[in-house]
């Protein structure tokens, strides 16, 4: 069975939401993490999330591909794509902040082609499917027209990730250009990005399932997702949204060194 590509973003979203009505029975407090082997932390919502959202696939599309961050990859090599991420920023989530998201991405013969951010304790859902634009709740939404660095809001996750690295004099050299910035980080950044509200999110460090749907989401709502080196992809590494207008201006700076 196959949809259009706008079809397909809908049921993706709705998924991703039924997927978020799940893990906010565990929300509202201090949730229970377990360590996973690179040291990332896992609760039982993670994998009960990920859990429907695979059996969701399996039962609609049985022939298509699923890449987890959970329970990692089924039929390796199948044209079409599903990449999961139950809860991104799960540290927020078991602290009990609203600011983690359900995210999904698809991509068909290995381009992206539908990206769904869900933020089950906002009630936010950010969608779009390759060609068709972007939805914020329902509504087309574009990103900030802002063309100045000093009026613009620039985002990341966690600003002492970048003082380990050797782009830190790159992040600092950003911030301040900057008029604001915040750790409003995870995909809550790049949503912010994709909706307006703020001009510049930066990921040094991101999987695949992390980025699977930012790329179609920025692009489709007018902005730009890149490497940090500039790349043009959806599978990880890191990333840069910015809303198209700054996107060269910031990769200049985060080369400084």
């Amino acid at each position: 069975m196959t949809l259009e590509p706008a079809k397909l973003g809908e049921l993706a979203a709705s998924w991703a939401q039924e997927a978020g009505r799940l893990t906010l029975g565990y929300f509202g407090g201090r949730v229970d993490a377990e360590a996973k082997g690179d040291g990332s932390p896992v609760t039982r919502a993670d994998r009960e999330a990920e859990t429907l959202l695979r059996n969701r696939i399996r039962q609609r599309f049985p022939t298509h591909g699923i890449l987890g961050e959970e329970f990692g990859e089924d039929q390796a090599g199948a044209d079409i794509r599903w990449i999961l991420d139950p809860i991104d920023g799960t540290r927020s989530f078991a602290r009990g902040v609203p600011l983690y998201g359900v995210l999904i991405g698809v991509e068909a013969e290995g381009q992206p082609l539908v990206g769904v951010i869900h933020f089950p304790a906002l009630s936010e859902t950010v969608w779009a499917a390759k060609g068709q634009g972007c939805i914020w709740n329902g509504k087309p939404c574009r990103v900030s027209p802002e063309t100045k660095l000093e009026r613009s809001l620039v985002l990341t996750t966690d600003e002492e990730a970048f003082r380990q690295r050797a782009d830190a004099p790159g992040w600092a050299a950003l911030g301040r250009e900057a008029n604001m910035v915040r750790s409003w980080g995870d995909c809550y950044g790049h949503a912010l990005v994709a909706t307006g509200r703020a001009e510049v999110m930066v990921d040094p460090v991101l999987s695949a399932w992390d980025s699977a749907p930012l790329l179609t989401i920025l692009t489709e709502a007018g902005g730009t997702f890149t490497s940090l080196g500039g790349d043009i992809t959806h599978l990880g590494g890191s990333g840069i949204s910015t809303n198209g207008q700054l996107h060269r201006q910031v990769l200049e700076l985060l080369a400084t060194r």
